[in-house]
């Protein structure tokens, strides 16, 4: 019922010509507080248009905040809700895992990780309880990327213990076993904040300062605050600011490829291997709560027909990416509740499809397919 009533409103802001990028012969609406200054990216008009009322209708979703839409490189529609803007930093929470990821991806192409199958054990032995489970040598990076050590999770009701406890990593590591290592999925940022310690050990710096060293040549690209443990280590995969457009940013850097865009003298620079992101794009297990597909800190599954990859942090925090219609999505929420129990998170979703069927439409426009028929 709820997709319904927000389909019914996409239906009803296109009938009364609403509008985000008003066109020539509009009346124009005085800009929002939230609106991009001069400078932002330009638009393709036609598209930006046809965006227009799925993107106005989208306020009647209370805790969205922000949307920004880019295709094929370039911002194409952008807005901003109840006073809130696409170029001012919110906490992304877990859809910062994604960038956790990513950095560990970089790391294993530097050498400073040996791979996916590499046990965590030795480089954390300084915190590994006394007497562990001797399951806990089997535990790998990849175990952790893809939600399946087997420890007790740390997230949902045992994440005010966790960060209450004086080491996080410790504490991430002392959790008895509910599984084996590559079991089942158990959804814990525990398990994405030992890889930031594995990151700081292995490299000897601060994981904030990988992040802005290996993804700093990435155009838009940003981090502002990031929380740390009682130990200084930043907390890897939580309590992390982005803008949404940084966040739009990254996402690019991956439907990309890996590589940063292409400039008047340069091709675009390396920064994740094209075999990291088919790694982190695979479906390695499933959650238990959606159904979802998930790979090294990615989410999957199919929206309006397309396969979609997607971050997702508590509260509607949203990084899609639709490789084959060349889409990037990011959208911000409140973060007073749960999206998934509230129903914002299967919103955020029904908004998606309605802009893949935009985009879609637009890309797909008077062609025809190999037998003929209409495209």
């Amino acid at each position: 019922m709820r997709q319904i009533l927000f389909v019914l409103s996409v239906l009803s802001a296109a009938l009364t010509g609403l509008a985000v990028h008003t066109g020539p012969g509009r009346a124009q609406e005085p800009p929002p507080a939230s609106a991009p200054p001069a400078s932002a990216p330009s638009t393709t008009a036609p598209l930006a248009d046809r965006l227009a009322p799925v993107l106005e209708a989208a306020e009647a979703l209370r805790p969205l905040q922000t949307v920004v839409v880019a295709v094929d490189g370039g911002i194409v529609a952008e807005r901003g809700y109840r006073g809130h803007s696409t170029t001012a930093s919110t906490n992304i929470k877990s859809a910062s895992k994604s960038i956790v990821s990513a950095l560990v991806g970089i790391a294993i192409d530097k050498g400073i990780l040996e791979g996916a199958d590499q046990p965590i054990a030795p480089i954390l032995e300084a915190d590994l309880p006394d007497d562990p489970d001797p399951r806990i040598h089997d535990i790998t990076i990849g175990n952790l990327l893809s939600m399946q050590a087997g420890l007790e999770r740390t997230s949902g009701a045992n994440y005010g213990g966790w960060i209450a406890s004086p080491n996080w990593v410790r504490d991430a590591l002392a959790r008895p076993f509910v599984d084996d290592p590559g079991g089942g999925m158990l959804y814990s940022t525990g398990s994405t904040h030992l890889l930031s310690a594995i990151l700081t050990k292995a490299s000897g710096r601060p994981t904030l300062e990988l992040a802005r060293d290996w993804l700093g040549p990435l155009e838009g690209f940003h981090i502002g605050s990031w929380e740390r443990d009682p130990q200084g280590i930043y907390l890897g995969g939580n309590q992390m600011a982005m803008t949404p457009r940084s966040l739009v940013a990254f996402g690019e850097l991956y439907r990309r490829g890996g590589v940063t865009p292409a400039t008047e003298t340069s091709g675009g620079e390396r920064l994740v291997s094209e075999d990291w992101i088919a790694q982190s794009w695979t479906p390695r297990t499933a959650s238990v709560f959606s159904g979802d597909d998930y790979g090294y800190a990615w989410f999957m599954r199919d929206i309006a027909g397309h396969p979609v990859r997607f971050a997702w942090g508590y509260g509607g925090q949203m990084l899609y990416v639709v490789p084959s219609l060349d889409l990037t999505v990011a959208m911000t929420s409140s973060q007073e509740e749960s999206s998934a129990r509230s129903g914002h998170r299967d919103d955020l979703h029904a908004l998606l499809a309605q802009i893949i069927g935009v985009v879609e439409g637009e890309n797909g426009a008077g062609e025809e397919d190999e037998d003929g028929g209409a495209g």
